[in-house]
């Protein structure tokens, strides 16, 4: 601070020493040096006065500064303190919790020591226990093995085949209670969602021949269409793949071929040759080949029109288009696509009663026979067929499962499988849906009686009520009556196994004892 002091003094000398030197220069008379020099001093005593006043603020401000920091430095002293009081004391704490705990365990040492000394005599007590007592159980055994006459291992094993016999006969009844009341259970459930689901399908009764007749308004045109030599006839016969029958018949021809879809395409052809008039070989060929292509795309509509009334989305156009293919197909008579349509809904309701998804049961249902109208001939049978074409184009899993498995070629792993299963066989078996030729029923008649009179004791056997009930009459002598409930049981059990059959089957077996006597 004294150094800002003598910077003041000093240029106040210097401007002092500036004005003099200003005087000097101009008149350097005596007056203006003199008053020059008053002024000077004016100039310096106000610079030693201020010089003072600067001195004294830049003490004092010194002094703030210094309380100040001191002030800090307390404070900071004190806070350093208190953390090193409050971890002192932290300590003291943790050293005497662990101190405790110490105590605690070596408490708990002492304890469990003498819990395992008090453990160790109880275990010696009872494997003395347990020795006296096997001795006992040997000394008893071998006075009852005396007293019986028979060793532990015969008595064993009479024992042991005295409770297989029982059990085997409580098994079996108790086997049969069950089964009959999960079947009272289970038919009248299963009754109710399949008579639900039937009353709110309506279907129609459909049945086709091999045959289609063509009828004329007069029995010239039949001329026509059988041309010069027949050469007409041959030519539609072999641009169709149909054999036309043109007999005594008034105004009609036959149409026949095992393929539905050649019967429309011939009868379609030969609608419009009759109609045109101009019937030769060229001409024939022409309207053929004309009538297939529109067949082609009736068939895509039909499937296209049939998807949308089913409310089925996605369907892949290939198999939109096979349908449309089921219109033409039959199978015991039956159309395909009725059928198929018929089983998708009772499948929808079916699903929709059981709490599972309509839409996809309706979709399996729908397309379950699409293996019945393949392009290309194959050796696989139609259900596995049917499962990959589903499979190539890209339909979901459990549909080509269902597809799969309806007649158990395939192993069920969804639900809707045995759903679409049991809608198929629902539709085929209703009555005018499919025709059974009497060959195969006699046949499946025969086989019945066969199978159950091959079963030791089984005198006769009868197919009734058109094959739905089989009555076994057993000998008597040979059949106790708790063996006719297992006989009942192992024949329906193998009947359904083995043989092939709609709706069910009733097995009664009668076991009756006659006495006679004459009296004379």
């Amino acid at each position: 601070m004294d150094s800002t002091v003598y910077i003041i003094i000093g240029i106040a000398a210097l401007a002092l020493g500036i004005i003099a030197g200003k005087f000097i220069f101009a008149k350097n008379t005596k007056k203006q040096v003199d008053e020059a020099q008053i002024q000077a001093q004016k100039i310096v005593a106000e610079a030693e006065i201020k010089a003072e006043t600067i001195k004294k603020e830049k003490n004092l401000e010194a002094k703030e500064k210094f309380v100040q920091l001191k002030a800090e430095h307390d404070k900071e002293v004190l806070e350093r303190n208190r953390k090193i009081i409050e971890s002192e004391n932290r300590t003291k704490q943790k050293e005497i919790t662990i101190n405790q705990k110490e105590s605690a365990l070596d408490k708990q040492i002492k304890d469990n020591e003498t819990i395992k000394e008090n453990l160790n005599r109880q275990i010696e007590v009872v494997n003395h226990k347990r020795t006296e007592l096997e001795k006992h159980q040997e000394e008893h055994i071998r006075r009852l093995e005396k007293i019986a006459g028979l060793t532990a291992e015969e008595a064993k094993n009479q024992l042991v085949e005295s409770l297989k016999n029982e059990a085997q006969t409580r098994a079996l009844s108790l086997q049969q209670e069950i089964i009959e009341d999960a079947k009272l259970k289970a038919n009248k459930e299963a009754r109710k969602i399949i008579i639900q689901s039937i009353q709110r399908t309506a279907a129609e009764q459909t049945i086709e021949n091999t045959v289609t007749v063509f009828n004329l308004e007069s029995d010239e045109i039949k001329g026509q269409i059988i041309g010069r030599e027949g050469r007409n006839i041959r030519a539609i016969e072999a641009a169709t793949g149909v054999d036309l029958i043109v007999d005594d018949t008034p105004e009609a021809i036959i149409l026949s071929s095992f393929d539905p879809l050649r019967r429309e395409i011939a009868r379609l052809s030969l609608q419009r040759l009759v109609a045109d008039g101009r019937i030769h070989p060229a001409r024939i060929e022409e309207v053929v080949e004309k009538t297939r292509k529109q067949l082609e795309e009736q068939v895509v509509e039909i499937g296209e029109r049939t998807v949308i009334e089913l409310g089925i989305h996605g369907l892949h156009k290939e198999l939109v288009r096979i349908v449309g293919k089921m219109r033409f197909r039959s199978s015991y008579g039956q159309n395909l696509l009725m059928h198929s349509r018929e089983v998708a809904n009772i499948c929808a309701t079916m699903a929709a009663e059981l709490g599972l998804s309509p839409k996809l049961a309706k979709r399996a249902g729908l397309l379950h026979d699409i293996g019945k109208v393949p392009d290309e001939e194959t050796e696989l049978s139609h259900a596995l067929l049917g499962a990959k074409l589903a499979e190539k184009y890209g339909e979901n899993p459990a549909v080509i499962n269902a597809i799969g498995a309806h007649h158990d070629e395939m192993e069920m792993q969804y639900v809707i499988s045995p759903i679409v299963q049991a809608c198929d066989a629902i539709s085929g078996a209703r009555p005018g849906a499919r025709r059974e030729i009497m060959q195969q029923y006699l046949q499946r008649i025969k086989e019945l009686e066969t199978l159950a009179v091959a079963y030791p004791g089984v005198e006769k056997a009868y197919a009734i009520q058109a094959g739905r009930e089989l009555r076994v009459i057993v000998e008597a002598d040979k059949v106790t009556d708790s063996d006719s409930d297992k006989l009942s049981f192992e024949i329906a059990q193998k009947i359904q196994t083995e043989m092939t059959y709609p709706g069910q089957i009733k097995v009664t077996v009668i076991r009756e004892k006659r006495a006679v006597n004459i009296a004379r």
